[in-house]
């Protein structure tokens, strides 16, 4: 028999290492090609490494909770037919000098291109940077999300050398740089323009206040919380921690304000309640209203770019692809956003296809890394949960996210030739928060007002 290792994939330029989550088969137990063996997990999906070879799983290397470098074996796999790994050898007649024996160690890397697709440059723009910040040019390795944290922090890699990491050989932590972030600096160190009174928000007055381009030190409060008899404890799972650290790092960093816009989606309901029966009978699946949103999104981003953008340091981006996510609960509540890639270049058709794909993998687990990466702007739909508006949170590195509400009968007045009525209409209200700091109320309040107007002026005769 030959033995073999599973190697950690390759999951993108930005990733270089995982944490195993939980082991699916155990030592000794069968496997075949392409059966899933190990779940793990990045700083943004959970995925499955699957066996590369059928044969017997002889040895796991790491245990739950361990990191793992990409490229490096989590496992060894012997398979039936194969010479044994202690046997000599054949050697090449054209070969001079006799090799004995051939380490597992220079084993090929197995890319699993199946299993999970590649990680582009996610990681580098999860948060605003203010500087580009990577691990050349340091003495020891820093994992991604330890970069993230540094970057959005304003921390140098001369000030993550001077850190004293309590990890596995001295490496920094995600606690060792919280720690660091919470702790550091003097007044002098950390000066800022006072808070005490802060230039209002309005339409008709623009005040501009020079900021430092210092991040300012997270003040870590403790609360002391009393348990009374009956309370139950709760530890967060890893994905709500990251979704707890993903919220407080966007309020942190972006300065959101919010505008609202109610509009009468009368026709658009009258249109969807006449052709979803037949669309289902010929399609095999559902047109929901999210779609539909979505491409109301994707038109007003090709009229107003610059809400399409990102923010480095004192730098724009300007995003080229229009890539919309969506927010998705999943089956244990957590919350996570799939992304339609190149939406304005889809049809309807293709919008309701992708996204009945998308959020019926999403809430089941399925999604692949590939698929939750490289969004450029956010909706979530409230009114699925029958809330009638929310303030949605910014989806770093993205500065601008939509809520829709849900869709309810109001009296309504109406202007005709004849003059004013009322009617009962279909309304909703649709939430827009922005970043401040580079999307201003008139560009803020023009975009959602401009994805209401697509969605009031809907063709009822469109065809599907």
């Amino acid at each position: 028999m030959e033995e073999k290792p599973i190697v950690m994939p390759k999951m993108g330029e930005s990733i270089a290492e995982a944490t195993i989550i939980r082991w699916l088969k155990s030592e000794g137990e069968r496997v075949e090609k392409d059966e899933p063996i190990v779940e793990i997990a990045t700083d943004k999906v959970d995925s499955e490494i699957p066996s590369t070879e059928a044969g017997i799983l002889v040895k796991q290397l790491y245990q739950d909770g361990d990191v793992v470098k990409v490229g490096e074996p989590v496992a060894m796999i012997n398979i039936e037919g194969g010479a044994s790994a202690s046997s000599p050898v054949a050697l090449s007649p054209a070969l001079s000098t006799p090799v004995t024996s051939v380490p597992t160690a220079v084993e090929p890397v197995i890319l699993l291109e199946a299993a999970v697709a590649a990680i582009e440059k996610q990681i580098e723009s999860a948060q605003p940077n203010t500087a580009l910040l990577t691990n050349e040019g340091g003495s020891r390795f820093y994992s991604p999300l330890v970069l993230n944290i540094a970057r959005a922090e304003g921390v140098s890699i001369s000030q993550l050398e001077a850190l004293a990491g309590t990890g596995k050989e001295g490496r920094v932590t995600k606690s060792d740089i919280l720690d660091y972030v919470a702790n550091r600096g003097t007044a002098a160190e950390n000066s800022f323009i006072s808070t005490s009174v802060l230039p209002v928000h309005s339409a008709a007055k623009s005040i501009q206040t020079p900021v430092s381009n210092q991040t300012p030190a997270k003040v870590e409060v403790k609360s002391s919380i009393s348990l009374n008899p009956g309370d139950e404890i709760i530890e967060m799972d890893r994905v709500r921690k990251m979704i707890a650290d993903h919220m407080v790092m966007s309020k942190h960093i972006s300065p959101h304000v919010t505008s609202f816009v109610e509009a009468d989606v009368t026709n658009l309901v009258n249109w969807r309640n006449r052709v979803k029966d037949s669309f289902k009978k010929r399609e095999g699946e559902s047109i929901t209203f999210t779609p539909i949103f979505i491409e109301a999104v994707a038109k007003a981003i090709q009229d107003f770019p610059l809400i399409n953008i990102s923010v480095d340091g004192n730098t724009i981006i300007k995003k080229k692809s229009i890539n919309i996510g969506m927010a998705v609960a999943q089956q244990n509540g957590n919350l996570i956003v799939p992304v339609i890639k190149n939406a304005d270049s889809m049809s309807l058709l293709g919008v309701i296809r992708v996204v009945n794909d998308l959020a019926g993998r999403a809430r089941i687990g399925k999604l692949v890394p590939d698929e939750v990466q490289g969004g450029t702007y956010t909706l979530t739909n409230v009114g699925s949960f029958g809330n009638v508006m929310g303030t949605p949170v910014i989806n770093q590195p993205q500065v601008a996210i939509m809520a829709v509400g849900a869709i309810r009968k109001k009296p309504a007045v109406l202007e005709t030739e004849f003059g004013d009525v009322i009617a009962i209409r279909h309304m909703m209200y649709l939430s827009h928060s922005y970043d401040h700091r580079v999307v201003d109320g008139a560009l803020g309040g023009m975009f959602v007002r401009r994805v209401a107007d697509y969605l009031e002026q809907w063709d009822v005769n469109r065809e599907i």
